[in-house]
Parts: C-alpha cells; structure tokens; sequence
C-alpha cells in the first residue's frame, strides 16, 4: 500500500524494557561482585583515564570474564540474556500494538537503542520482535571470543542511530547512506512518526531530538521505585520529555493508551494530509 505510514517505536532496555541492568541479572553475580562494585570500579578506571563509561565498563566485562574463566563467546552472552526478565506486559506488548496499527493501516516497526551489550539482548526472549538492535557489542577473534569493543553506544552518540532509522539505513558501520540527502517526506520513517520510550538522563538526548522533531518521547519509571517518578517527571517539567509514564506494559496500563492514542494521531494527521493533497489535485482540474 502505497500510503501506508511506518511508525518507529525505539526502546532504551535497562530500565525501560526490564528492571536494572542486564549484567546484573547473571554475569556480574557470576564474577563474584555486588552490582555496586563492578560499576565503581568501571567508573573509577573512565574519571581517572578521562575514559567512556561504556568502552570501560565493556572492558572490565572481558577482564573479569577471562579472569574467572568464563566464555567470551557470543553464545555465552546470548545464553545471559535468557536470565532476564521484563516489567508487566512486555511479552505481549508488540503484537498488540503491531495489531492496533494494522487496523489502520500503519506498519509499526520496534528498535532497540542502548549502551547495553547487544548479544546479550539478541538472547532474549523478546528479541525477534525488534527490527534491529543498535546497542553496544563487541569484535571476536578467530575463536569466537570477544577480545575488544567493537561499539561503544554512549548517551550522545545513541542519536546516531536515531538518523538511521529515520534514513532506513540498517548498518552501525555506514557512515554515507546515512548522510546523504533525502527530504523528510520520503525518507522510510519521519521523525514525526517516532515514538522513543526511556527511562533516564542516558536517554535525554534522543527524547529531545525526537521531541523537537516532532515526534513523542515517554519517560518511563519503575513501579516499584517511586522515587524514579519524581526523576522522570522533571524531564517533563524541562521539556525534554513529552510524556512520563509507569515501565507498565499490560493492555489498559497508562503507556499502552498513551502510544495508541499517538498511532491514533499519525493516522487522523495521514487521513487529513491524504484529503488535503486529493482536494488539491482536484482543483487543480477544474
């Protein structure tokens, strides 16, 4: 159908998706530290070598890994992801709302965008439901085993893939088709059809690109941690965030009406733009 709209649903994980962060749920407990050693350690390596905190907290994953004799191999990170689990509703979450655009005609299309690892992600049990993954991963050797940072995604250069899906370019590595230039209106996904959901200042600066562009961006916090509502609401209050809701995924739950009432929009502001260009046409005739 020629007409038919593409909406980008572009997901932060930790702590937008599942509770905590991914390495936390199996590896770090596997290396024999609290969740609060292995990040002050990270973080105490990037404030004294001026480091990424992603490229250094990739680093310490290999050094204690290699240290305590684990596999380095993708599997191994794959097999990690399987030991997460999701807030309320996520598992049922993207039939659903695929279902709810198809009705009106709109493809929705889900990505992920994190500074979590990106194998450990392609582990889990929600995995097939994205049409890609833009996250931090890591080079193999001939082995398989990792052995270096291949992709650091950090909270500035997470815009990046923003871009990308909004040029159709699917590769981390491109750095031409993504730059080239298209005018809005015929690229594969408009910034104004782009629904980013996240859940903290790692993620301020996609809210706001996608915000001022148009689009809509939720900030989501833990239901269990009400003191990350204040956190979340004060995105609103400065107007990088357009939305906060609970990480509550079920059918009826507050982001669950919010995003289709947004798909609601995209379709009505379609229907208004087809009629206008038709009416155009037609006296155009006369």
């Amino acid at each position: 159908m020629e007409d038919r709209v593409k909406v980008a649903l572009i997901y932060d994980f930790d702590g937008t998706l599942a509770p905590g962060n991914m390495q936390e749920y199996d590896f770090i407990p596997a290396v024999g530290k609290s969740s609060a050693e292995f990040w002050e350690e990270s973080n105490i390596i990037a404030r004294s070598q001026d480091a990424d905190p992603v490229l250094t907290y990739m680093a310490k994953t290999i050094e204690y890994a290699r240290r305590n004799g684990m596999s380095l191999k993708r599997e191994a990170f794959r097999a990690s992801g399987r030991k997460i689990r999701f807030y309320d509703g996520v598992r049922e979450w993207f039939g659903r709302i695929n279902s709810y655009g198809a009705e009106r005609g709109i493809e929705v299309q889900h990505y992920i965008n994190s500074s979590g690892i990106k194998e450990i992600i392609e582990g889990t049990e929600i995995a097939h439901e994205f049409k890609n993954i833009y996250a931090s991963s890591f080079l193999y050797d001939e082995n398989g085993a990792a052995y270096w940072p291949a992709v650091g995604v950090n909270y500035t250069n997470k815009t990046q893939f923003i871009y990308k899906i909004n040029k159709g370019v699917e590769s981390v590595s491109d750095t031409k088709l993504v730059n080239r230039y298209l005018e809005e209106e015929k690229r594969p996904v408009q910034f104004k059809h782009m629904i980013f959901i996240g859940d903290g200042t790692t993620d301020i600066p996609c809210m706001r690109l996608v915000k001022s562009q148009g689009g809509h961006s939720i900030a989501v916090y833990d239901p269990s941690d009400k003191a990350s509502f204040e956190t979340m609401r004060i995105l609103i209050d400065e107007g990088r965030a357009t939305y906060v809701c609970e990480a509550n995924y079920t059918e009826g739950s507050e982001i669950d009406d919010l995003v289709k009432t947004i798909i609601d929009k995209i379709y009505i502001d379609n229907k208004i733009k087809l009629m206008a260009e038709k009416l155009r046409v037609s006296n155009k005739c006369e």
